[in-house]
């Protein structure tokens, strides 16, 4: 075998997948990805699962990963939670007026931001508190490993997903809203990556960040508002919470996660079956 050997465990509803990658190949369970329809459930996530497998070159298929923050790397929306600690109460005032349509997500951020009362002490500790998703680290390496791109974009805060990507020891590109101290307990939101011709009005217009090097596929990972707009341009999204909801009401192709360990198995899948597509290869079987 070439490289080194990774092994990776991947729990099922009924077993234990065992995904055996190393740095030019990637052999996984095969997943044939649909566009479900409104029927199907969560846990089937439109993926039909085989028992074949192939060897998938780095050299034959480049994608480039988009993965949100809030609600998908870290388990909770992060901002929220500040502003539930922090922010007086008026903040869910504000959210509702988003939530309706009523104001952008720009102006959203802008005013709850404004009611934000902490000291830089109060809100590094806030930051250090905040857990992830424990497969995502193994994830993220693998994406390096096989050749791919892969970039965390999130309509949060930057303060915030800095300091939790660099305590894992994920030295990831990241983009998201620049939280900025202004003195004593006040704080100031700008918007470094935000367009005026994005529709939903983000913060950081995650569309910004789709194109990538030609015959690069795109694949969006995350669960959502932030990411209705973007993921309408992606070859393919892992979806869960409102963002799945929203890829089955737009017939767009995704799949449905849990976690990021079931992520990682339907990516492979994934990966196997495009690359068997645009070579014209017939699927193998990999060897015990």
């Amino acid at each position: 075998m070439h490289g080194t050997l990774v092994r990776v465990l991947i729990p099922t509803a009924d077993r234990r997948v065992n995904v055996n990658v190393n740095e030019t190949d990637w052999h996984a369970l095969r997943c044939r990805l649909k566009r479900p329809s409104g029927a199907q459930s969560l846990g089937q996530g439109g993926a039909n699962l085989s028992t074949g497998s192939r060897n998938v070159s780095r050299a034959r298929l480049k994608c480039r990963l988009l993965v949100d923050f809030d609600g998908t790397i870290a388990s909770v929306d992060t901002t929220d939670l500040l502003l539930e600690r922090f922010a007086a109460p008026a903040w869910r005032d504000i959210e509702e007026d988003w939530k309706a349509g009523r104001i952008g997500s720009r102006e959203c951020m802008v005013r709850q931001i404004d009611l934000v009362r902490a000291s830089q002490l109060e809100m590094d500790e806030f930051v250090a508190g905040i857990e992830i998703d424990p497969e995502f680290p193994a994830f993220a390496r693998l994406c390096i490993r096989l050749g791919h791109s892969i970039a965390v974009v999130s309509d949060g805060l930057d303060r915030t997903v800095g300091a939790v990507l660099q305590r894992h020891g994920l030295d990831l590109p990241h983009y998201a809203n620049h939280l900025e101290w202004r003195g004593d307990d006040r704080w100031r939101l700008t918007f470094p990556h935000a367009r005026s011709d994005c529709r939903p009005l983000s913060g950081n217009c995650k569309c910004n960040f789709i194109a990538g090097a030609p015959r690069e596929l795109s694949i969006v990972v995350g669960d959502g508002r932030s990411d209705f707009c973007v993921a309408g341009r992606a070859d393919l999204v892992l979806a869960k919470a409102s963002l799945l909801d929203h890829c089955i009401q737009t017939d767009l192709p995704h799949f449905a996660f849990a976690d990021f360990a079931e992520a990682t198995e339907i990516l492979a899948g994934w990966l196997e079956e495009r690359t068997a597509t645009d070579t014209g290869e017939p699927a193998q079987r990999a060897e015990d």
